[in-house]
């Protein structure tokens, strides 16, 4: 393995040399004392360097993994959204640039992973929230361990499930993907599978044996090799033609041996059924009808159910920001038949206006800045965070030309 960069970057990048020349890029992201948090600059060493990748043609794959046994990434850098919403208090939602800088280039980086044109791995060990499971839903191949806690929990932080996540939430089976979003409830790796939230489980210490394993194959590195030939001319435009569809040729074979690879080393999760899937019908019961207030009063109830993952789930959901539950469901509904580009616009507005609405602040400061767990949350009930009170969330700040993510996807 050659170290691309030193060993105290906030984000590792390394290769993997392989038995044919092909390579592997390893992207760590190198923050255990804050479980990996995204933060600014991380997004910008690692929307640098995956490009780089992206275009290194004897580079066949690419892993992203976290640093310590704890977390491949436990959300977003909530310490300078806090700081950045507190110097800008009072003022436009449009002056908070930190807040609009971070939300967009995390977006993109987030949509880069979901289009990126060669294979990547997400070693999704420990836990994966918000910005974590932004990065972990676009890769092409997602792999949960036994100590693996997924979970969109920003109910309790006055924020919504964003980095894609409305858009993901409503691919889920049935009801569970408003279920998840409105009680942040953690699942593990049988209801990741269960959802398609993840495609192989394998043992945490099997990651030694993954890498030699990857090293092992005979990656297709670009067209020339792909189609067995030393070099591929591209003088005119039908060799430019059949070089582009050798390489999508070359991607489909890598990941087909990527999938060989994981599955040969994939296990069952040591609970064959989770949670999620075991209540999928009283979930489902409990989310149906469009009246939210009723959803979220059958949700509440389930504290009085006999399993505790239940009764975790509603007591998060009652404990947390009405405002956000509104926001959630609200995003749900109107991303739900959009594109993933245009659901990250919606939430790029959402997101740029929580930040001076007060409850993503007040929750920040409740759980990590003063510690005490106890938010004020504005408006206290979910009566007061009514339809009309929630539009102010999607009213854009500037002409949509002018939108920071008004591109995405126009290229692609």
């Amino acid at each position: 393995m050659s170290a691309v960069e030193n060993n105290n970057a906030v984000v590792l990048f390394d290769e993997l040399n392989c038995v044919n020349g092909a390579r592997i890029g390893v992207a760590t992201l190198n923050a255990p004392k804050t479980l990996n948090g995204l933060s600014l600059e991380m997004t910008r060493l690692l929307s640098t360097q995956i490009e780089v990748w992206a275009k290194d043609p004897a580079i066949a794959l690419l892993i992203l993994k976290g640093a310590g046994d704890k977390a491949f990434c436990a959300g977003g850098d909530l310490h300078a959204l806090h700081h950045s919403m507190v110097s800008n208090l009072g003022k436009a939602a449009i002056e908070n640039s930190h807040a609009g800088t971070f939300f967009a280039e995390e977006y993109a980086l987030d949509y880069r992973v979901h289009t990126f044109p060669k294979p990547i791995v997400v070693w999704g060990d420990g836990i994966v929230m918000g910005g974590g499971m932004g990065l972990m839903m676009g890769a092409s191949h997602r792999v949960v361990t036994e100590t693996s806690r997924l979970a969109m929990p920003e109910i309790s932080i006055g924020l919504f499930p964003d980095v894609g996540g409305t858009w993901m939430l409503n691919r889920l089976p049935g009801k569970t993907g408003l279920f998840l979003g409105l009680t942040g409830a953690q699942i593990g790796a049988a209801d990741a599978l269960f959802a398609g939230m993840a495609d192989y489980h394998l043992t945490r210490d099997t990651w030694p044996l993954l890498l030699e394993q990857l090293t092992k194959q005979a990656w297709y590195a670009n067209a020339a090799q792909a189609n067995g030939k030393n070099e591929v001319q591209a003088d005119d435009q039908s060799d430019v033609q059949a070089r582009c569809q050798n390489d999508v040729q070359a991607v489909g074979k890598n990941e087909a041996l990527l999938d060989e690879v994981l599955a040969g080393l994939a296990t069952d999760p040591a609970a064959a059924m989770g949670p999620l899937q075991q209540h999928l019908m009283l979930i489902h019961t409990c989310c149906g009808g469009s009246d939210l207030n009723k959803i979220v009063a059958a949700l509440v109830a389930l504290a009085e159910h006999s399993d505790p993952w239940l009764q975790r789930a509603a007591k998060t959901l009652a404990a947390g920001s009405p405002g956000s539950a509104r926001l959630t469901y609200t995003l749900l509904k109107r991303v739900k038949h959009l594109s993933l580009a245009d659901a990250y616009r919606f939430e790029w507005v959402a997101g740029l206006m929580c930040a001076s609405h007060g409850d993503f602040a007040e929750g920040i400061r409740a759980l990590l800045i003063d510690k005490d767990k106890q938010p004020k949350w504005n408006p206290s009930t979910l009566n007061e965070a009514t339809e009309a009170w929630v539009e102010k969330f999607f009213t854009l700040p500037f002409p949509a030309d002018q939108h920071p993510l008004y591109r995405l996807g126009l290229n692609n």
